[in-house]
């Protein structure tokens, strides 16, 4: 028997879009280059797509797989990063990822949140800085 499908991923990334705040390339641009100390920008894409594409400088890895984890200060795998008193922008490849996990992060109680509309392809394309992936060293 099929599976029958019962909130799909619009519904969902509408659902998203209309409770979380969404930066436009230039916003999330302008927001980087002001040095803002008191936002966290946050990459959910998979280490491959960072190692191929780069990054935002300065801007914090965290996979969407493991973005509940690291949030809940009561995990076992939580990040300090996310107790800080901070705006979280969260970005990904495309922005739908990031808008799903700005709003599961505003569900969790992490405040204020955004994402960037378009993600990193937007941000490239509009100039934005890109910081090529460097390995850890051992």
């Amino acid at each position: 028997m099929p599976q029958t499908i019962t909130r799909g991923i619009k519904a969902m990334l509408d659902e998203a879009n209309a409770t979380i705040e969404t930066l436009t390339t230039a916003d999330a641009i302008a927001l980087h280059q002001s040095g803002a100390s008191d936002v966290v920008i946050v990459d959910i894409r998979d280490p491959r797509e960072i190692e191929r594409d780069g990054k935002i400088p300065g801007s914090f890895s965290c996979t969407r797989g493991m973005l509940e984890f690291w949030i809940d200060p009561q995990s076992p795998y939580a990040k300090p990063i996310f107790q800080d008193d901070k705006k979280f922008v969260f970005y990904c490849a495309g922005g739908l990822r990031s808008a799903l996990a700005a709003k599961t992060a505003q569900d969790m109680g992490l405040q204020p949140v955004a994402h960037i509309e378009g993600g990193f392809a937007a941000w490239r394309d509009a100039g934005g800085p890109v910081e090529a992936w460097v390995p850890k060293k051992k």
